[in-house]
């Protein structure tokens, strides 16, 4: 008996426990979300975005208690309402009354918590929103109209998707307190069914007829803005409306808006006089009219009248669509020309071409990659990007186009030695930008480097070579030191062997300060690192580096902006800064047709997502962003300051963005046309650059970007765009450019892989401060005619993989086990024509090796050589004299390959034909067409000249070959 009261008394001591266990985990779970938003708020703070933060803050706020109230309030007074005007009296079948018992225990939980888990799940809904309210509450016009209503562009890109998006709101808020209201009047009596009977009491009928008026007043509302969403749906012939559109849907839906705002007044009518007959009978109207007003009669119209007339009844329509995407992606303005391309590689065709012959790159930036490692990189720490990046820089007065990379610091190059202290404290950043000239190589085939080494050394002048913001960084560091300390960074390795190191501390202001014990503690718990409170190297003086990838530091301080995959390092002002693009986009622009931005930017170098949402059909490079390699500083130039929705958004954080007028004239050196734009914009113009209805809807010219020819066999990569400095005719001089090329669309199973077209941009931004060169990002298209077969990428590569010279000489390269690798297939508008210009690089199989330039290709027409040096290739190419010189004229050819491995013995390779049998094979080739097409012609007197032609090449072959 003693015992039995023991069990409350253990209880009770256990309550207290178990009430302090829960407080104190609530506690901690709390402190470590307060130290994540602390960490932020030091984060914005001292990058100086602070105000990014607090607006986004206070708008997702303000938008959950919005959303909170909207729903909960209207859901908890829908319930109310129901539970206070229940009968008192009412007659309740037995299964009621046990749901009622159920139920009662926990109705004033209910009534409470319903509202509030549904309010929760809407305010967290509609904070997700924010981007589109302060845009919506900044919008900005375009200035232009839509053809179809009229109304501004803005319209459709600010405010109709907000619209949208609060009447689907208020009808889920609606449409929740409609079925709460029926089932709590179901449950207390005040709506009971009786066989066939329905009994509905007085106060449930006036509820829940208004609630439905409600309801379908939103419905009308909603259904009265789709018909403007029209002009921004994707049909199946194009974005837009179409004759079905404009002809059946939009009056249709106007139609169905009326009549379901004479329903709702009808239910509002039951509440009132309590007939339910007229609202019931509208209701099935309005789903009948649905029917056959919403969808079957835009189908009869379709089938019956547009499909046998289309192309007439569809013209104005296409138009509309040509013209306006045209528009919004920037193309408008490109300029056609109409390009006859020779195929005749003539002796000095390249006189008039000698700068851009001078400029064409030699060295592919996704080849030489190893190279910069086995060169450059000097100690394991250190590393580079297998892709590296193309510049320009101005050296003794001239552009030269250059390859360049960061050496970027790699923690998991010190092996053993990978401890905290050491990955955090003392190899905290990489040293030294390393740059290559574009157009030359070296004797043996390496790049020839404008800056390099350790301490940094070249023609770029003196800069701060020190990287702590880059691609690689490590996820932080910790610098910064008393200024009587000992520096314990390492800053770059002073000895041959290593022995001996100098050593740094970071001065700059780059991260937040851990000046206190609680930072301390913060960021501790952020990185789950003790270290930070414990070690005693962790100072006040100290910063913490963080977040320190350029494109993840742009994308948080300007979330309304999509950036460009390719971001690159450039000497600015006496330092390293990387240069982002950054985009605004938009898929409600009307009438234009929309692309996948992740599939429209995928090639050989850029990888399309598995699942991509990201439909545009307007875009713009509005910002030019830097990121400074040493101190991490952001800083946002407004490009575009005519976008309107950049406008938009630099109202809504006025002081993050400034002018374009303040970027110096070294940066406006180095910005350039980006290359995600330019590959949307090729995307667009592979149909759009038909102007007129009736060819494009027939798509009888419609063309495809060529997929990339060094890729696997088999592989459906499209061929990437390449940065040259050439010469486009229309220009006058040669500018840094952004090229592509264009092939005709495959129909069926084959596609002809002749050139259709050539689309380059003037990527040159100049060099004046503060100022935009006039032809920065003017859009040339060459157009070639039909009948003219000049070969495409494609075709190209396979007569170089073909041609028995060629292959003669790849089996000398290959020998001793060595890789072969071909470079980028570049396409050259010189000599009146298009020449192909393809680097070939050979690799040794040991870990230690690189790839080193032995050879290159070359092909104008259907002609090809193949030599040591671009310089020497060209002269082959057109007749022994090319007329200009390349960029690699100083480098002695003739490079001998490495001996043959020993067992093949009795195996003799063919020797490759020298330099003047070669020019005099191509001179020989060239007259037997001349001869071909003579005697095609009935031109006896061509012909005539021909054959002589050809016998004087034949005795000059038979001649130089007597020796051999």
């Amino acid at each position: 008996m003693s015992a039995q009261p023991q069990e409350p008394r253990i209880q009770r001591r256990r309550a207290p426990i178990a009430i302090t266990i829960g407080v104190v985990a609530v506690l901690v779970v709390a402190f470590f979300a307060f130290a994540g938003i602390y960490a932020d708020v030091l984060w914005y703070d001292q990058l100086g975005f602070l105000s990014v933060l607090t607006t986004e803050w206070i708008a997702r706020i303000v938008l959950f208690l919005i959303g909170f109230v909207a729903m909960a309030l209207p859901v908890w007074g829908s319930i109310q309402i129901a539970y206070r005007s229940r009968p008192v009296y009412a007659k309740l079948n037995s299964q009621l009354d046990r749901y009622q018992e159920v139920f009662e225990p926990l109705r004033r939980l209910a009534m409470y918590g319903i509202p509030i888990v549904l309010g929760i799940f809407a305010g967290v809904s509609a904070s997700t929103r924010w981007e589109g309210t302060l845009a919506w509450l900044n919008r900005t016009p375009f200035g232009t109209t839509d053809p179809q209503f009229g109304f501004d562009v803005g319209f459709y890109v600010f405010e109709l998707p907000f619209y949208r998006s609060l009447v689907g709101f208020a009808s889920a808020v609606v449409l929740l307190s409609l079925l709460l209201v029926i089932a709590t009047n179901y449950l207390y009596g005040a709506l009971r069914v009786s066989g066939r009977e329905v009994v509905i009491s007085k106060s449930a009928r006036i509820q829940i007829a208004v609630t439905a008026g409600i309801y379908l007043l939103l419905q009308a509302v909603s259904i009265w803005l789709d018909q403007y969403a029209t002009v921004t749906e994707t049909g199946s012939l194009i974005t837009g409306a179409s004759y079905t559109d404009v002809n059946a849907t939009i009056p249709g839906r106007g139609i169905l808006a009326a009549i379901a705002a004479v329903v709702a007044v009808l239910f509002f009518i039951t509440a009132i006089i309590g007939r339910w007959r007229l609202p019931l009978v509208g209701t099935a109207l309005l789903v009948v009219s649905s029917l056959l007003i919403g969808s079957l009669y835009p189908w009869v119209i379709q089938r019956f009248q547009v499909d046998p007339s289309a192309r007439s009844l569809e013209e104005p329509y296409i138009q509309r669509n040509i013209d306006l995407t045209r528009d919004a992606y920037g193309i408008a303005d490109v300029e056609e020309i109409p390009f006859e391309a020779k195929t005749d590689a003539e002796q000095g065709a390249l006189r008039a071409d000698a700068a851009t012959t001078a400029s064409i790159r030699l060295m592919d930036p996704l080849v030489i990659g190893p190279a910069f490692q086995q060169l450059e990189q000097f100690r394991q720490y250190y590393q580079f990007p297998s892709a590296l990046d193309v510049d320009r820089y101005e050296i003794d007065g001239a552009s030269q186009d250059t390859v360049v990379a960061v050496r970027d610091v790699d923690l998991s190059g010190l092996g053993d030695a990978e401890t905290w202290f050491n990955s955090h404290l003392v190899y905290t950043h990489g040293y030294g930008l390393v740059a290559a000239a574009g157009n030359q190589r070296s004797v043996d085939g390496q790049p020839v480097f404008l800056q390099s080494g350790i301490p940094s050394s070249g023609v770029l002048g003196d800069f701060q070579p020190r990287v702590y913001f880059g691609e690689n960084s490590p996820a932080y560091s910790i610098v910064g030191a008393p200024k009587d300390a000992k520096p314990i960074e390492l800053d770059y390795p002073s000895g041959s062997e290593g022995a001996d190191q100098t050593q740094t501390t970071f001065e700059g202001d780059g991260g937040p300060k851990l000046d206190n014990a609680f930072t301390k503690l913060v960021y501790a718990l952020k990185f789950q690192s003790e270290q930070i409170f414990l070690s005693d190297q962790v100072t006040t003086d100290s910063q913490i580096l963080y977040d320190r990838d350029p494109v993840e530091r742009v994308q948080k301080v300007a979330p309304y902006l999509r950036l460009d995959t390719d971001t690159y390092p450039s000497v600015v002002d006496g330092k390293v800064v990387w240069i982002v693009d950054g985009y605004t986009l938009s898929d409600q622009y009307p009438y234009s047709n929309k692309v996948s931005m992740s599939e429209a930017i995928a090639d050989s170098e850029t990888q399309a997502p598995t699942l991509a949402f990201d439909d545009v059909n307007y875009i713009r490079n509005s910002v030019k962003a830097t990121v400074d390699a040493y101190d991490g500083t952001v800083t946002l130039y407004a490009w575009d300051e005519e976008d309107p929705i950049l406008q938009t958004w630099q109202k809504v954080f006025p002081t993050t963005i400034e002018p374009m007028s303040k970027m110096s004239g070294d940066l406006m050196a180095h910005v350039r046309y980006p290359s995600d734009l330019f590959k949307v914009q090729r995307e667009v113009l592979g149909r759009y650059h038909v102007t007129e209805a009736i060819p494009f809807y027939s798509r009888e010219d419609a063309w495809t970007t060529p997929k990339d020819p060094t890729a696997d066999t088999g592989s459906t990569l499209l061929q990437p765009p390449y940065y040259l400095t050439m010469q486009m005719p229309g220009q006058d001089e040669p500018s840094y450019s952004l090229y592509s090329t264009f092939i005709p669309e495959a129909r069926g199973e084959q596609s002809r892989n002749v050139l259709r077209g050539y689309l380059a941009v003037d990527a040159d931004a100049g060099a004046t401060d503060g100022e935009r060169a006039d032809g920065y990002g003017k859009l040339r298209l060459l157009t070639l005619p039909e009948d003219d077969n000049v070969p495409g990428p494609g075709q190209v590569q396979a007569k170089f993989n073909s041609d028995p010279t060629v292959s003669q000489s790849l089996n000398l390269l290959k020998q001793g086990q060595s890789n072969v690798i071909n470079g980028n297939l570049l396409t050259v508008p010189v000599g009146g024509g298009l020449l192909y210009v393809q680097p070939v690089y050979v690799e040794s199989t040991g870990n230690t090796s690189y790839p080193l330039l032995q050879k290159v290709l070359v092909a104008f027409g259907d002609q090809i050589a193949f030599q040591d040096t671009l310089d020497l290739a060209l002269d082959v190419l057109f007749g022994g004299d090319s007329g200009a010189d390349a960029g690699d004229n100083e480098v002695d050819p003739g490079a001998t390959p490495p001996p043959a491995e020993e067992g093949g013995e009795g195996e003799e390779t063919p020797a490759a034909p020298s330099d003047e049998v070669q020019a005099l094979l191509n001179q020989a080739s060239q007259a037997l067409k001349n001869k071909q097409a003579a005697l095609a012609a009935g031109d006896w007197a061509a012909y005539g000249a021909a054959d002589a032609q050809l016998a004087e090449i034949i005795a000059k072959l038979l001649e130089a070959t007597k020796g051999e």
